[in-house]
């Protein structure tokens, strides 16, 4: 197997990258959310919608 990074024969300890390089490489862009799905929706529809006041069961 290649690492999906660089190429480079994967590494067991790094599996399945080549080095700790390509592993970090790899975690910063899906921090960064250069991986995504695309979907239909749009971002409005992910949100939860705020509770009017007097919903949260009496606790305040």
């Amino acid at each position: 197997m290649s690492c999906p990074i660089c190429g480079a024969p994967s590494v067991r300890k790094f599996r399945p990258f080549c080095s700790r390089r390509c592993a970090d490489i790899d975690l910063a862009r899906w921090l960064k959310g250069a991986y995504s799905i695309p979907t239909d929706e749009s971002p409005e529809q992910d949100e939860t919608p705020p509770q009017a006041a007097g919903e949260d069961g009496g606790l305040h």
